[in-house]
């Protein structure tokens, strides 16, 4: 008994670690993704050699690079204070938008 409670609490965690990552919204991203634009382009390509390209990046590696930019882990004045006020669903969302560009 002991040990089905236990596989069926890592496999809850599993399930809700994965939904952090991926199921954005890509309508939604794009709604939210107008502030991004200043340099990252309205097409997800970035306006300057040192601003990166968004589109066609896989949605976990935007989701992680947003969640270090958020917290610190990742240091740069312009993202952080860009990625501060974003929320997981938000980040979720132009994870799914900026993916969806091919």
């Amino acid at each position: 008994m002991k040990k089905q409670i236990i596989a069926l609490m890592a496999a809850s965690a599993l399930t809700m670690s994965a939904n952090a990552i991926a199921g954005g919204d890509a309508a939604a991203g794009k709604a939210k993704s107008a502030t991004c634009a200043a340099c990252h382009g309205a097409d997800g390509v970035g306006k300057m050699p040192t601003y990166p390209n968004l589109h066609g990046q896989k949605e976990a590696y935007i989701v992680k690079q947003l969640k270090a930019f958020k917290d610190g882990a990742r240091k740069d004045p312009t993202m952080n204070a860009m990625a501060k006020p974003l929320s997981d669903a938000d980040m979720n969302n132009l994870a799914a938008y900026y993916s969806s560009m091919k």
